[in-house]
C-alpha cells in the first residue's frame, strides 16, 4: 500500500487530509511537527510527503531539503495559503513536486498524490534500469557458473524446462533469464502461481473463460496461455496443481490447443513452458498426487538450482547486490555492511535461501538509518528456534536432514497457532493444501500434529 505522509500542525486539517487519503487507498501517517516527521521518515519510508509550508519551528521547505538528503526519491507536495504563493514557488525550486493552494477539494488532493506516486515510480525505475539491463544471476561460485552455462545452452532451444530447487533459491529468476536469453525475449513472459488458486480459479486463469461461464464471469477473458502466445509461460510451483486439472494441462502441453471455460471453440497457441517446483515431484508421482505422464512432459530439460548453503561464497556478492537494489528503491544515499557481518552470515544455514537473505537486508535497511548496517537473522550461527505458547522449543541440531528440520518447524508453528491450520499456513508462507498434505505425510510416518 503506498504511503503518503501528512505533515500539518493544525490537527483538524491533518486528520481531514489523512481521512481523504486513507479512503483513496493510501496509508497516511500524520505528524503535527516537522521535526517528528523528519525523525520518522527512515522508519515510515513514505513514497510521498504532503506538508504545510509555514509551521512552528522547522518550515515545510526546510523539511523538504532535509528529507531529500535522506530519501532522494520521495516526492514532496507543499500546501500553502493564497497569500503565501511565493513559498510554494520557493519549494518548487528546492525540488517539490507540486503545491496545493488552501483551501482545496478532496479530489485535488487525491489527484496530486496519484501524480506524485507516478513520478516517484518513474524515477526509481529509471535509476534501476541504469544498473540492471537484464535479469542476472549474482555470484561467482563454480556451481552457479555451471548453472549459468546450462541456462545459456537451454535458452537457445524451445524445449520445456523444469526448474527445481528449495523455496527461495531463485527459481523464478532463472526462469526469467531463460526467457530473456531466448529468441522469444521480445514476446511476453507470463507467470502464474499455481499454489495460490483453487482448481476452479486456476483453470480460468490458465485457459480463460467466456461470459456467463460461471457466477461472476461478466465478460470474455483470455487466459495466461493466450496472453503468453509467442513467448514463455512460467508455471510457478506446478506440483501444486490439483489432480483434476492436470489432464487438461497435459493436453495443451502436448497438442498446443485448449478451450476457454464455457466455450467449445478450440484455440491454438505457441508457448514455451517453464515450470518450477520446490517439492519432490517423483515422490508425488509415486503417491498418485501428480500424473506421471505430465511429469515426463514437463521434465524434458531438468534444471536444478542449488540452495544458498551450497554456494555460500556468493553471499558477499549477493549482499552488495541487494543493498544497492534496496538502497535505490528506498532512496538511501549510503549503505554498507558493518564489520564482521559477512563472517556471521556465512555461518548461518539459510533455510530460506536467497529470499531470506534479501529479507534480512531489507529489514536492516529499514530499521537502521546509519551508513553502516548490521544484517541480523534469527539464529544466525546458532540453532534456529520456533517457540509455541506452551514454551516448547524446536531447535535444529547438527546433522539433521532438511525434511526433519522442515517437519520440526511446521509442527512447532502449528502448536504456536493452537492447531489453526489456516493461520499456520499463512505464518509459514505456504498454501493450506500444501500444509494438509505435509501433515498427512507426517501422520503416515507416525508423527502426529495434534496440539
Amino acid at each position: 500500500m503506498p504511503r503518503v505522509m501528512v505533515v500539518e500542525d493544525q490537527r483538524i486539517m491533518r486528520d481531514s487530509i489523512r481521512q481523504v487519503l486513507e479512503e483513496a487507498g493510501y496509508k497516511a501517517p500524520g505528524y503535527g511537527r516537522p521535526e517528528e516527521a523528519l525523525a520518522a521518515v527512515t522508519v515510515e519510508r513514505p513514497d510521498v510527503i504532503i506538508t504545510d509550508v509555514r509551521m512552528p519551528g522547522m518550515t515545510g521547505i526546510e523539511l523538504l531539503k532535509k528529507v531529500k538528503e535522506i530519501l532522494p526519491f520521495v516526492e514532496v507536495v507543499v500546501m500553502t495559503a493564497y497569500g503565501t504563493v511565493k513559498d510554494a514557488v520557493s519549494a518548487m525550486k528546492e525540488g517539490a513536486f507540486d503545491y496545493l493552494l488552501k483551501p482545496f477539494e478532496p479530489e485535488e488532493l487525491v489527484l496530486v498524490a496519484q501524480k506524485a506516486l507516478e513520478r516517484r515510480r518513474f524515477a526509481v525505475d529509471a535509476e534501476l534500469k541504469k544498473r540492471e539491463t537484464r535479469t542476472t544471476l549474482v555470484g561467482r561460485d563454480s556451481g552457479l557458473a555451471k548453472l549459468y552455462e546450462q541456462v545459456v545452452q537451454i535458452a537457445g532451444t524451445g524445449s520445456t524446462v523444469f526448474v527445481r530447487g528449495e523455496s527461495g533459491v531463485g527459481k523464478e529468476v532463472v526462469a526469467k533469464l531463460i526467457h530473456e536469453l531466448s529468441d522469444r525475449k521480445d514476446k511476453p513472459f507470463v507467470k502464474v502461481n499455481c499454489a495460490a488458486l483453487s482448481a476452479g480459479l486456476l483453470e480460468s486463469e490458465l485457459f480463460g473463460h467466456t461470459k456467463g461461464a460461471f457466477t461472476g464471469a461478466q465478460a470474455d477473458r483470455a487466459g495466461r496461455f493466450e496472453l503468453a502466445d509467442g513467448g514463455s509461460l512460467l508455471l510457478d510451483e506446478v506440483s501444486e496443481i490439483p489432480l483434476e486439472l492436470q489432464a487438461k494441462l497435459l493436453r495443451v502441453l502436448q497438442e498446443k490447443e485448449f478451450e476457454r471455460v464455457g466455450s467449445s471453440k478450440t484455440r491454438r497457441v505457441d508457448v514455451r513452458i517453464i515450470a518450477t517446483s520446490n517439492r519432490d515431484v517423483e515422490e508425488e508421482v509415486g503417491k498418485g498426487r501428480f500424473r506421471e505422464d505430465l511429469y515426463f512432459r514437463l521434465n524434458v530439460v531438468p534444471l536444478p538450482v542449488p540452495p544458498l548453503r551450497e554456494h555460500s561464497e556468493d553471499i558477499p556478492a549477493l549482499v552488495d547486490y541487494f543493498i544497492e537494489r534496496f538502497r535505490v528503491e528506498m532512496g538511501r544515499k549510503v549503505a554498507k555492511p558493518a564489520a564482521g557481518v559477512m563472517k556471521k552470515l556465512a555461518a548461518y544455514g539459510w533455510p530460506g535461501n536467497v529470499r531470506e537473505l534479501a529479507n534480512a537486508i531489507e529489514r536492516a535497511l529499514v530499521l537502521n538509518p546509519a551508513p553502516e548496517i548490521d544484517i541480523t537473522v534469527d539464529g544466525a550461527g546458532v540453532a534456529r528456534k520456533t517457540e509455541d505458547p506452551a514454551g516448547t522449543v524446536f531447535a535444529a541440531r547438527e546433522g539433521m536432514k532438511l525434511d526433519e528440520i522442515e517437519r520440526g518447524v511446521i509442527l512447532s508453528v502449528l502448536g504456536s497457532k493452537g492447531g489453526h491450520r489456516k493461520n499456520t499456513a499463512e505464518e509459514l508462507g505456504i498454501s493450506e493444501r500444501s500444509l494438509r498434505e505435509k501433515l498427512k505425510k507426517y501422520r503416515e510416518a507416525g508423527v502426529h500434529d495434534e496440539t
